[in-house]
Parts: structure tokens; C-alpha cells; sequence
């Protein structure tokens, strides 16, 4: 198992995509947007294969979201089955879990929260 992503909320898109690629060597993929729900991020792929996501949302502040700051982890366990088997065992064991899904931007995942309420993702 290897840590995937840290995903990190923004209202300045832009400057943190060029903040991660000046300073730590990043490297941005395309922007994806989402027109129907009001979202936009990059992926910022680091030599070490660890990914920071940024993202941001219109009236992000007004959301349930947290306004700005780190919004999930995201573990890469390796194939669709162990990410319905991990979802299961987990969600087994009392914690609040999502359903696997194939989300719009293609990720296979499902989400969990921690004792502590942090979401966790996790993908292929």
C-alpha cells in the first residue's frame, strides 16, 4: 500500500499550482473541470510518485467543504477488488464509508472517515 494523493483546498488555483511546480519540482496534469458542479483541480506529480491534488469550487467558503487547507488522503491499494474488500472490512468494523464508485474524473474509490471524522479516500 503507498499513499496516493494529498488532496488541498484553494481559492487561489493558480498560484498554488505554480507554488508547487516552481519550488518543488511538480509537475501539473490538465485542469479538470466539472461545469455542473462548479469545480476545477489539478494534479501536481512529484518525482517520488506521491500527487498533490488542489482544488477549488465556486462560493467554496459557503460549502460544506472546508474553506481552504488539506480536504483528504488517499491510499492507493492496487485493484478494484481490494478497494471493495478494504470498503467492506472497514465499513464492517463500525466506520462510515461511501459505496466504490467511478467518480468523473475516472478514479475507482470509495471514501471512509477516521475516529476523528478525516475522509479518506481509497483508489486503485
Amino acid at each position: 500500500m503507498k499513499l496516493e494523493h494529498i488532496a488541498i483546498w484553494t481559492n487561489q488555483l493558480d498560484v498554488m499550482k505554480a507554488f508547487y511546480c516552481k519550488y518543488f519540482n511538480g509537475i501539473s496534469g490538465q485542469k479538470y473541470s466539472n461545469e455542473v458542479k462548479h469545480f476545477e483541480s489539478y494534479f501536481i506529480s512529484f518525482d517520488s510518485g506521491a500527487r498533490v491534488e488542489l482544488m477549488t469550487k465556486m462560493n467554496l467558503e459557503k460549502s460544506f467543504m472546508p474553506a481552504v487547507g488539506i480536504a483528504h488522503l488517499a491510499f492507493s491499494v492496487g485493484s478494484k477488488e481490494e478497494v471493495d474488500r478494504l470498503t467492506e472490512v472497514i465499513k464492517r468494523d463500525g466506520y462510515q464509508t461511501t459505496q466504490p464508485r467511478t467518480t468523473g474524473d475516472g478514479y475507482y474509490e470509495s471514501t471512509i472517515k477516521d475516529p476523528d471524522g478525516n475522509i479518506i479516500e481509497i483508489t486503485i
